[in-house]
């Protein structure tokens, strides 16, 4: 029995151990939502201006057919 404790304390250790490759995954991750929010938050504060800014840049006669 004690042989089968050692065995699965091992096992154990050695799935759930230390593992530093997923700690970069999780500040890549926190990273994204970070810049995520900032986006939102710059859209939704200059929304309006934004708006302006790309509607102006396509000339008002882009229907009229003639050169």
């Amino acid at each position: 029995m004690t042989k089968f404790l050692i065995t699965l304390r091992q096992f154990i250790d050695d799935r759930l151990g230390r593992d530093e490759r997923g700690a970069s995954a999780v500040e890549y991750a926190i990273l994204v939502g970070v810049i995520a929010v900032v986006v939102i938050a710059a859209v939704w504060i200059f929304g309006d201006e934004l708006a302006a800014f790309f509607s102006n840049l396509l000339p008002d006669n882009l229907d009229d057919p003639t050169p």
